[in-house]
């Protein structure tokens, strides 16, 4: 459900930015996607979590049998599931507003 959530935040920054090509808007959201860019985006959200929120984070974080993926690190993988966990709780909560808020401060400046 996270995953989902942060993919359609990030293509609708993506889509703000202008008109793009299909191919194009593709290639710019799996680099929001990814579980390096999404470990990297958790450095920079974490000051700005609430305790509540962070317990989340590390709750998804802390899964047991989390299978990882050769394009990551475990470490990468599992911050990348916490935060997928944390945007995916906002969302079934009904506060897509705090999901946009911690999105633009994860991904401020975009992801490049």
């Amino acid at each position: 459900m996270g995953d989902a959530v942060i993919e359609l935040l990030a293509r609708r920054r993506i889509i703000g930015d202008g008109d793009r090509k299909v191919s194009d808007l593709n290639v710019e959201a799996k680099k929001y996607v990814t579980a390096v860019s999404q470990s990297a985006a958790v450095e920079r959200l974490l000051p700005h979590l609430s305790a509540e929120e962070e317990a989340i984070f590390k709750y998804g974080r802390n899964a047991k049998g989390v299978h990882v993926p050769k394009s990551a690190s475990a470490i990468d993988y599992r911050r990348a599931t916490g935060l997928e966990c944390l945007f995916g709780h906002l969302y079934l909560a009904g506060n897509m507003t705090r999901a946009e808020e911690l999105f633009d401060i994860a991904y401020e400046g975009g992801n490049d």
